[in-house]
């Protein structure tokens, strides 16, 4: 992880020689006079806190301080047990025994007796994972055990502490796929309770419960005092007493508020003021260098554009993108490192691999060539295709949403250099969607974040027996799928990872996609929020987050 930290002046003073001091009187001073309250804003609101249907960010935050699961992945992206506190493998690696932890109980609810909560235990377990799986939930996560769990006895649970997965055959990612928010156990009482309404009557195990949620406005989330976690010294979780999260749709409101220190910290920085923040290295600008914390961490998403292949649809039939060669000459014809500093102030790394991004244990950059700016190149393929300086070539649309538009008008400028002539659509991204999921589109702009810490998630948007999502470019290769199956059962992780990278260079080869860069987690953060990681997932992580605001006397 790259971090970078430049502490205000005054506390620069406090710090030399009396940090500990100071840490300890603040401590007690903001204890004695007021709660320690995280406040950060969610610019496109809350849809549902119910777990099943925790598709993206905004959702998955506040799931995560919520609820638990089975496993979860630490900053590294490493697996450790969380509710669960081992498991063990069967040596066919289709049964996976999981311990559970015996301390462990659900928030008070009034749909258990007394109001009080009760103790989780392994069919709690097993209700929550056959719940994603259910049509009568229609949870958008049902796709993640499809053709992986065996559909008689998948889930089980022998007794109180024991919780039992049975797949269908080998899938090394199964750990990974039960860290997701999808996965978090809930109570089935409280769900039958509220019914639809669940989405706002959460009950998990987590370290923070809903105190309430004015839709629109703010949603407040307090410290749950029975939660089962302790730190080093014995000291119950979560150190902060609640999360206070704001809905303000306008992200120049949102970076006033920051400023103002309303806010706590802001994910990402917005076009509009990105320019303010950082310099064209990525760095902060000095006039921010006494102010607020710069912490960066690679993230698990790769933005790319996405070409159709498939050769039996009539869009494909007449287009020169059919080609191979002229899909490589668009990868070789623009710079992507001048695109990223640029256009996003250094926030990425240039896509020169492959698909399967920087962040990843198997990502290897010598392993898997992919492409950089080479016009020369460019134009020799173009000629070997048939369209000497692009004669003879029509002109190409690339369709992709507003936030994207100048990138893609980047990329046209540059190719026009050689002769391909792109023109870039605008499109609503519901409808981009569409299109894309319906092989409407012929060249598209997209990205794909990790569901969860495993090259096999890139890989399997190639596989010829996926549909689209997530094969979108409807990509064929039986040489491929061949190794993709064989990786699936593969025991040892260092021959796992080489078939990873045989299929990525085999990816980069026939030119599908168009990589353009590895993203980034970028975080603005004022300075008295400690503890507080970045991480692969851009997972919100407040367990051990500590505010401390120290007097102004």
């Amino acid at each position: 992880m790259k971090v970078k930290i430049y502490q205000p002046g005054k506390l620069l003073k406090y710090i030399n020689g009396l940090f500990s001091i100071v840490i300890f009187l603040a401590c007690n001073q903001t204890a004695k006079n007021e709660k320690t309250v995280f406040r950060y804003n969610e610019q496109t609101g809350i849809a549902t806190l119910d777990p099943a249907f925790a598709k993206n960010q905004s959702i998955m935050w506040p799931v995560h301080q919520i609820y638990n699961t089975l496993v979860e992945t630490d900053s590294n992206l490493n697996f450790r047990p969380s509710l669960a506190k081992s498991w063990t493998v069967s040596p066919d690696r289709l049964v996976y025994t999981f311990h559970l932890r015996t301390d462990v109980f659900f928030q008070d609810n009034e749909a258990f007796p007394g109001d009080k909560g009760r103790k989780l235990i392994a069919s709690d377990v097993e209700y929550s994972l056959t719940r994603i799986m259910d049509k009568k939930t229609a949870s958008s996560g049902a796709w993640i055990f499809n053709d992986k769990v065996n559909p008689v006895n998948g889930f089980r649970s022998p007794d109180d502490s024991t919780f039992q997965l049975t797949l269908l055959r080998p899938f090394n990612p199964i750990i990974g796929v039960l860290s997701m928010q999808y996965c978090s156990v809930v109570p089935k009482e409280v769900v039958e309770k509220y019914g639809k309404e669940f989405r706002s009557h959460p009950c998990g195990s987590g370290p923070f419960q809903l105190r309430s949620w004015e839709e629109g406005q703010d949603m407040i989330l307090v410290r749950n005092d029975h939660y089962f976690e302790k730190d080093n010294l014995g000291n119950r979780l979560p150190y902060l007493d609640a999360i206070k999260i704001s809905f303000f749709d306008n992200k120049a409101t949102e970076f006033l508020l920051f400023r103002q220190g309303q806010l706590d910290f802001i994910n990402d920085i917005d076009a509009s003021f990105k320019d303010e923040v950082l310099s064209k290295k990525g760095e902060l600008k000095k006039e921010w260098e006494n102010r607020i914390v710069l912490s960066t961490h690679p993230y698990l998403n790769t933005e790319y554009l996405g070409i159709l292949v498939d050769s039996s649809l009539d869009l494909v039939k007449n287009s020169p993108l059919r080609f191979k060669k002229v899909r490589q000459a668009i990868n070789y014809g623009f710079d992507r490192r001048k695109m990223m500093m640029y256009l996003r102030n250094s926030i990425g790394t240039p896509a020169e691999s492959g698909f399967v991004p920087l962040g990843l244990p198997s990502f290897d950059s010598s392993a898997v060539r992919g492409y950089h700016y080479d016009p020369d190149k460019a134009r020799l393929l173009l000629a070997e295709a048939g369209f000497p300086g692009g004669k003879g070539l029509p002109v190409i649309h690339l369709v992709t949403v507003d936030i994207y538009a100048d990138l893609g008008n980047y990329i046209a400028k540059e190719l026009e250099e050689l002769g391909i002539h792109l023109q870039v659509e605008v499109l609503q991204k519901s409808l981009l969607l569409e299109e894309t999921a319906k092989s409407q589109a012929l060249f598209f702009r997209g990205s794909w974040i990790a569901d969860y810490p495993d090259a096999e998630n890139y890989l399997s948007v190639f596989y010829s027996r996926n549909p689209a999502p997530p094969n979108y470019t409807r990509y064929h290769n039986p040489a491929f799928d061949q190794l993709y199956n064989r990786s699936l059962s593969e025991k040892d992780d260092s021959v796992r990872y080489d078939l990873y990278r045989q299929m990525d260079q085999m990816v980069m080869s026939d030119a599908p996609i168009v990589p353009l860069w590895y993203d980034e987690v970028i975080h603005l953060v004022n300075p008295w929020i400690y503890h507080f990681p970045a991480n692969g997932l851009n997972l919100l992580e407040l367990r051990r987050t500590k505010k401390i605001m120290l007097s102004k006397n």
